[in-house]
């Protein structure tokens, strides 16, 4: 991913830079399921708020900001994880 697209891909909830899951998959070329299974099995191993569900207000102003550029990639998720952990947790996904 070009750093341009990751940079377009974050967003600012809660006072935090996040990044919606299945961005975050697609930049580590995992499934969306896999990355919330990795998160879900190894939950200890990362810091409070990692990962936070969005309220529907949030949900559905991220929404309203994102162009979904094929039919098939819809906005399923709800879920974020925050900018300071993303790069950390690569080392976590199963290949």
């Amino acid at each position: 991913m070009q750093l341009q697209t990751i940079k377009n891909k974050i967003f600012e909830i809660r006072n935090q830079k996040v990044m919606l899951d299945f961005d975050l998959a697609e930049h580590y070329e995992v499934e969306t399921r896999v990355l919330n299974q990795a998160v879900k099995r190894n939950i200890k191993r990362f810091p409070f708020g990692f990962m936070f569900q969005l309220s529907k207000a949030e949900y559905e102003e991220i929404r309203s900001q994102i162009i979904i550029t094929s039919k098939s990639k819809t906005l399923k998720s709800q879920f974020v994880i925050s900018k300071t952990e993303m790069l950390e947790f690569q080392k976590e996904l199963p290949r």
